[in-house]
């Protein structure tokens, strides 16, 4: 039986990798400080004896025996790592560090969990894996940013120089249930606030560009890239290749809700990337994935499941 240890396990990305991982027929580790995941997300696979659950933040060393390691510890939504952005750094870069290190010891393989917010606010769409970003290194984002860009560097430093087997994966927009319908994403919100009735507000006109991808598609990948041979070390983007406007995105939900919202444009306020959309063509190469979930289909599961919530 495969022992695996996923880091943030009880987030929304890392309860649905859990859950896929039992289905597997591995045996999983479960490490959170539920600062941005909860309990609840995982609280139906507690009774499988296959499953641990341990509170600890990975900013301090853990060990364990273990095959594989998924490191997904770190708050990814703009609300969660603009609170404490010096905990969001430290998540990432300290994380890294101490997964690497327990992944060296134990000869085990790593996943580190990139994002597509690695490019910034990129001047090419779509973004290749080749592109280097344009990062704002002092700005209100630049916490999560530069605290991925760095894991990415510590990641490809134990690669080439302890010879730690690692996965790194570029995770573009992603959503589905066990969301957190406060986490101030964009899909939180607009589904939230057209549930409620609620005014559903734009920052700017709404022409920003956003891919989305359920969920189910990455978890997918996520297992695809840990199978792919040593020596494929990524980065390799995860996501959408079909990109709408935030203003189209908010549409589609006040129809699929049935709401009366009002979709407002304000004045635009901080920063905010004008486009996000991934060049999949490696992830169609070498995993031969692609998503499989439209966006309709998706948003309607999410909407059912925000429904349970609100």
């Amino acid at each position: 039986m495969k022992r695996v240890l996923v880091t943030g396990g009880a987030g929304f990305i890392g309860s649905h990798l859990c859950k896929r991982l039992l289905k597997e027929g591995c045996d999983v580790i479960c490490l959170d400080n539920y600062f941005s995941g909860s309990k609840n997300n995982v609280v139906e696979l507690m009774s499988n004896p296959n499953f641990d659950v341990i509170r600890h933040d990975v900013v301090d060393p853990y060990t364990a025996e273990v095959d594989e390691i998924y490191n997904l510890a770190c708050p990814a939504s703009p609300i969660h790592y603009q609170f404490n952005p010096v905990k969001t750094t430290r998540a990432s870069v300290l994380g890294a560090i101490n997964m690497l290190d327990l992944a060296r010891r134990k000869g085990a393989k790593m996943f580190q969990a990139s994002t597509s917010e690695v490019y910034g606010d990129p001047q090419e769409n779509p973004q290749k894996e080749s592109y280097w970003g344009n990062v704002d290194p002092i700005g209100v984002r630049a916490c999560y940013e530069e605290g991925k860009r760095c894991a990415e560097t510590l990641c490809f430093g134990h690669h080439r120089q302890k010879g730690v087997v690692i996965k790194v994966a570029r995770i573009f927009n992603t959503y589905g249930p066990n969301m957190n319908p406060t986490d101030g994403s964009v899909m939180s919100n607009f589904i939230t606030q057209a549930l409620r009735g609620e005014d559903i507000v734009l920052n700017g006109d709404g022409s920003q560009t956003r891919s989305f991808m359920y969920i189910d598609d990455l978890i997918d990948a996520m297992l695809l890239i840990m199978d792919t041979p040593d020596d494929f070390t990524g980065p390799i983007n995860v996501g959408s290749p079909q990109s709408c406007s935030i203003k189209e995105l908010a549409e589609r939900i006040v129809g699929l809700c049935g709401s009366k919202s009002r979709i407002i444009c304000e004045k635009a306020e901080g920063y905010d990337p004008s486009s996000r959309c991934p060049d999949i063509t490696l992830a169609e190469k070498t995993l031969g994935w692609r998503p499989k979930v439209s966006l309709e289909e998706g948003l309607k599961k999410t909407i059912e499941y925000f429904k349970t919530k609100i």
